[in-house]
């Protein structure tokens, strides 16, 4: 059983990393976002709450991510590891997942970081473009239409959401700085660490990940 936690900025690809490692080996990938949305699309109690707190613009409180996350962990069954993307994001969390580990018998084994150079991370996040007929989405770096601006699909106008602006994301990553600071402190202390080069193509990054935790 290998359970691994996921931390990186905004724009290191950590959750594309993440799930390609859990389809290629079996792994449960845990994603808050993903589990939110599930929950809210299955009309589950916990989506019903959740969906309040969505629905009026507020974050989600930790006590119902913990248990969303605690309920998927429950009815895992037997897989040969698990990899938390975008959870723990807090030092109250991340003591949750310890709780959670030790009550089914498991330990978390490592935390990568993914490190990405500020500059790059600002490339990737303004990057995107959507467009406004069909809402497909495009990537100047990694997707680009065949046509600037213009829609492979439909041939509609393409443009930038005002959150993937250059000051939104300088923003998003300083937040992020501030916010998983105790929590890269908190792993450290535990020796569970380990630094991944978030630079280069999808498959490049997917093969040094693989190499850190000794699976190729």
């Amino acid at each position: 059983m290998l359970n691994i936690v996921m931390v990186g900025p905004p724009g290191a690809g950590k959750g594309t990393q993440a799930k390609m490692l859990a389809d290629r080996h079996g792994y449960l990938h845990l994603s808050p976002g993903d589990l939110l949305r599930q929950a809210v699309k299955d009309g589950t109690a916990l989506g019903l709450e959740a969906k309040d707190y969505m629905d009026s613009g507020r974050l989600v409180p930790d006590d119902l991510i913990i248990e969303l996350i605690s309920d998927r962990m429950r009815k895992a069954g037997a897989v040969p590891g698990m990899i938390l993307d975008g959870f723990p994001r807090t030092l109250r969390q991340a003591e949750a997942l310890d709780e959670m580990l030790r009550e089914l018998g498991q330990r978390l084994d490592v935390v990568v970081e993914v490190d990405l150079p500020e500059e790059e991370a600002v490339l990737r996040l303004t990057g995107r473009r959507v467009c406004r007929q069909c809402g497909a989405n495009y990537h100047l770096l990694f997707k680009p239409p065949q046509r600037p601006d213009v829609c492979d699909a439909c041939g509609g106008p393409l443009y930038q959401r005002s959150d993937d602006s250059e000051e939104t994301a300088r923003a998003r990553l300083q937040v992020y700085g501030k916010e998983t600071e105790p929590l890269i402190s908190y792993y450290s202390a535990k020796g569970l660490t380990r630094d991944l080069d978030g630079r280069g193509s999808v498959q490049e990054v997917a093969e040094r990940l693989e190499r850190l935790l000794g699976l190729r």
